[in-house]
């Protein structure tokens, strides 16, 4: 018996079919080890020697994979076909020789492309041996970004408080979002105006064509600055008559992209359907493992993490036949294409992503998998095979007319494009082409039939005023496609990047666009201000290309880190002599549209508004970044950074405190401002002021005197309750608006009833409450129902999926193993169920864990015997003394 180990237990429940009974399939459920998050894990002083620590998951899986290898006849590496794949392999061998399993066996390394049964038999019958210059670019890889996170991040916590941490790749994506909120920031907004006439043929055919020239020259794109110019040239084309000059009409050919990479593929996902890139890759990931197809798990895609742009020959055929049966003869061209990539960097030379087998098209897959997987696979067959189809051909008709007013003369221009055969445009549209089309675009589509000389008749005149924009924000698939061309990050990273900017609150996600919040325009701007190198497009896309190199067997991966170090070295050094002063002086210099936004009564946005003498500047907080002046605490005005920088302060809308009136019971000034925390109303000044946030439905444009007045005099007395003749009031908490009587809360349905309930109806809702509670129906939480059954586990008691306060999970016994985000709880199978058990730590039946609990139970018993008493003192005490493990941060965990 062969062993194979594969990462995935649903791929080896395929593969194991494929090979049969002469091997045994185990799946390493990703990488068994990884470098712990703590200081140590790589030591540049002894050659950047590496401690990997296994995680008590993997040593149960490593064990089952060591106990199979050792009483097998050969082991053979079969993870995934990239870097991360090799990797995987490298550390499973490395572990297994250091239990000494291996001894004489023989190993190899295979890797395939496709889950399907002929790639599978294929690469088992022609194995290699691991990689090791891919190994060794892992390693330098890994260490790098240690090295850079667990040097960096330091820095900023110490100097920076609020800012979570530092990536070497995840920082230059961020440095990439900020820089355009830095250019929209800066755009200044130009008029310009755009002419067009509606004409008629003689035939009684209309179309518009666009002002092009005139005053005896040719525009510009968007030549017409003014108002006046506009309106002169209107007049102009208002009395001219139009004469027909030339028609020129040009056949042109529109050639199909190549099939999907990873980036390509992300980017058309998200405008096509709508996936972020790690939904994306979540969906292509069960593509790729496989789907059961009338009793038969295949895989229907390629392997997905890839910057290739070839396909197989073998595939490129298949797509040919394809072609003709599913489009005809006419959309096959006659030799196949062939496609380069163009991405700086490519990493190794993989496949493309495509479909497994062209005949299996979306409608057939279709009845297979979730809405979801028929999406992605309908994207994938699509493009690829379009990439091998005819191409579009096109007729593109310019349209040259003379408008003449007295000998004075103007030139227009209509431009039409006929679509005369569709070619691959019948598999595949990409959207992303029609969504960056501008409005100076001439193309207008089809045009009526138009011959030279003659005259036309005019309809209408129109000038439209426009104003240039700025730069739009990145979408995850445009930064994507900007991280690609300049070469940071790979494939298999962009995903994780993206997810780890929104997990640490750097940027946000609005109208499926990255906003980069305040903290990450700080983090991003210290690291301009001090450790200018590291976030440099440049150096970030050299440093990959090194990382090639490596993996090409063309440097040393140890001196790379060498030469990498000793710079990065010393700038982490030089950040200690740094003081706070200096660090805030360059943030309010680098982000002063953020820290300082323009008032509208053009007075020195840096001059406290409030006590009118001090200077405004960053400060640095517990809770991170805030702007303060300079006169505390005699002055102590606070506000919050703008999430979206421009010229509001914040979300609340709120750049300086907002007078309402004075309190009349005690001639208090009453304002509006805005803190870390939100909007809130203030009555008075100082540390002794009362402050009360507005509620989560209440506006701040809306907060006028009297509900300031209102919300600032909460908790408010409604009346004697008549039973108790105590008071009850009504106020606003923590869960949100409530009555309160003798100790007792009850909740009230909208914020309004806290100001406007009386003491019948609060006196019923009380009632109500204590009703409730006295008939059991307090805040006990029962069992949730079952989503789905899914069998019996081998030590007894079933297995089910359920749905809990806190997401899907897999139940068994008093085990609850959550599910991973984005599973589809509908989609669990059991051989998934078992693994997520076993890695939550659940090995025994529920019914052998009840007798730690009766065992617990007795200790109670010890009591009546002071022997017994006496020695479970003695090992309660020594428990308690036992030095317990503490975890790894996870703080201080790194991204990319």
């Amino acid at each position: 018996m062969n062993v194979v180990v594969v990462e995935s237990p649903a791929k080896a429940k395929t593969i194991n079919k494929y090979l049969g009974p002469g091997y045994k399939v185990l799946a390493s459920f990703g990488h068994v080890r990884d470098l712990p998050a703590k200081d140590g894990s790589v030591l540049p002083d002894q050659d950047f020697e590496m401690s990997w620590e296994v995680d008590p998951a993997s040593q149960k899986r490593m064990k089952e994979i060591a106990d199979a290898v050792k009483n097998s006849d050969g082991l053979f590496l079969a993870t995934d076909p990239d870097r991360e794949g090799e990797a995987i392999s490298w550390h499973v061998l490395d572990l297994l020789k250091k239990k000494r399993v291996i001894g004489e066996k023989p190993v190899k390394r295979v890797v395939f492309n496709a889950i399907t049964k002929k790639a599978v038999l294929d690469a088992m019958a022609n194995p290699r041996d691991i990689d090791v210059p891919l190994v060794d670019a892992y390693l330098a890889r890994r260490a790098l970004d240690y090295l850079v996170g667990f040097n960096l991040s330091p820095v900023l916590w110490r100097k920076l408080p609020g800012a979570r941490s530092a990536g070497r790749v995840q920082s230059v994506a961020l440095r990439l979002v900020c820089d355009r909120e830095n250019e929209i920031e800066r755009f200044v907004s130009e008029e310009y105006w755009n002419l067009s006439a509606l004409l008629r043929t003689p035939r009684g055919d209309e179309f518009e064509a666009r002002l092009v020239s005139a005053d005896g020259k040719r525009l510009q794109n968007r030549g017409i600055k003014t108002g006046d110019d506009a309106h002169r040239l209107k007049a102009l084309l208002e009395g001219s008559t139009y004469t027909v000059d030339t028609v020129e009409a040009k056949p042109v050919k529109r050639n199909p992209g190549p099939p999907f990479t990873t980036s390509t593929l992300q980017q058309a996902a998200s405008s096509n359907l709508g996936f972020n890139a790690s939904r994306t890759m979540q969906v292509a990931q069960r593509l790729y493992e496989g789907v059961d197809i009338g009793g038969e798990t295949v895989g229907l895609i390629t392997y997905m993490r890839t910057d290739g742009v070839q396909m197989a020959p073998e595939a490129v055929e298949a797509a040919r036949l394809a072609i003709v049966d599913q489009f005809g003869d006419r959309y096959l061209p006659e030799k196949p294409r062939f496609y380069s990539t163009k991405a700086k960097n490519a990493q190794e030379a993989h496949e493309a992503i495509r479909p497994t087998d062209f005949n299996r098209t979306p409608d057939q897959v279709r009845r297979y998998v979730d809405a979801d997987q028929a999406r992605l696979y309908e994207l994938v067959w699509k493009r690829g095979i379009a990439s091998q189809m005819a191409s579009a051909e096109m007729e593109r008709t310019t349209v040259e007319i003379i408008a003449d007013n007295g000998g004075e003369k103007a030139g227009l221009r209509a431009v039409g494009t006929v679509v005369r055969f569709d070619g691959f445009l019948g598999a595949y549209v990409d959207n992303r082409e029609d969504a960056e089309k501008s409005e100076d675009d001439e193309d207008d589509g089809r045009l009526p039939p138009i011959n030279a000389r003659e005259k036309l008749d005019k309809r209408k005149i129109d000038a439209s005023q426009h104003f240039t924009e700025p730069p739009p924000r990145y979408s995850e698939a445009s930064l994507i496609k900007k991280m690609e061309e300049l070469g940071i990050g790979r494939p298999s990273t962009y995903a994780a990047t993206l997810k780890t900017l929104g997990d640490r609150e750097y940027v946000t996600m609005d109208k499926r666009k990255l906003i980069p919040q305040a903290k990450g325009r700080l983090v991003t701007a210290f690291l301009e201000s001090f450790f200018t190198k590291y976030v440099e497009y440049d150096f970030t896309a050299d440093l990959e290309e090194k990382l090639d190199k490596i993996s090409a067997g063309e440097l040393d991966w140890k001196q790379v880190l060498r030469e990498f170090w000793k710079d990065f070295f010393a700038q982490i050094e030089d950040t200690k002599e740094l003081r706070v002063t200096n660090v805030l002086d360059a943030l309010n210099e680098a982000l002063a549209p953020l820290v300082f936004p323009k008032r509208e009564d053009g007075s020195d946005p840096r001059i406290c508004q409030v006590c009118g003498t001090g200077n405004l500047s960053l400060k640095l907080g517990k809770y991170g970044a805030f702007v303060g002046c300079s006169n505390y605490p005699e002055c102590n005005f606070t506000r919050q950074l703008s999430s979206e920088g421009g010229a509001e302060a914040d979300a609340s809308g709120l750049s300086e405190p907002k007078a309402l009136g004075e309190d009349p019971h005690t001639g208090e000034p009453l304002t509006l401002r805005s803190g870390r925390f939100g909007p809130y109303v203030q009555r008075g000044d100082g540390k002794e002021a009362k402050r009360s946030s507005l509620p989560k439905s209440w506006k701040p444009e809306d907060i006028d005197y009297e509900k300031a007045l209102a919300l600032i005099g909460l908790p408010r007395d409604v009346g004697k309750h008549p039973e108790s003749a105590k008071m009850i009031s009504a106020g606003l908490g923590r869960y949100g608006p409530f009555l309160l009587h003798d100790g007792t809360y009850a909740n009230l349905e909208t914020v309004e009833d806290v100001f406007s309930i009386g003491l019948n109806r609060a006196v019923t809702v009380l009632a109500e409450k204590q009703s409730k509670m006295a008939a059991g129906g307090g805040r006990g939480r029962g069992t949730p129902a079952a989503l789905k059954e899914l069998g019996d586990h081998p030590d007894g008691g079933s297995i089910t999926v359920r749905d809990g306060k806190y997401g899907p999970y897999v139940n068994w016994g008093k085990i609850n193993a959550t599910l991973p985000k984005g599973l589809d709880p509908q989609s669990v199978t059991m051989e998934q169920a078992m693994a997520f058990i076993i890695e939550k730590g659940g090995k025994a039946a529920p019914a052998k864990a009840k007798p730690k609990k009766a065992a617990a139970k007795s200790d109670a018993d010890t009591a009546k015997s002071p022997a017994k008493a006496k020695a479970a003192t003695k090992a309660k005490t020594a428990a308690k003394k036992a030095p317990v493990k503490k975890a790894a941060p996870k703080a201080k965990k790194t991204g990319t």
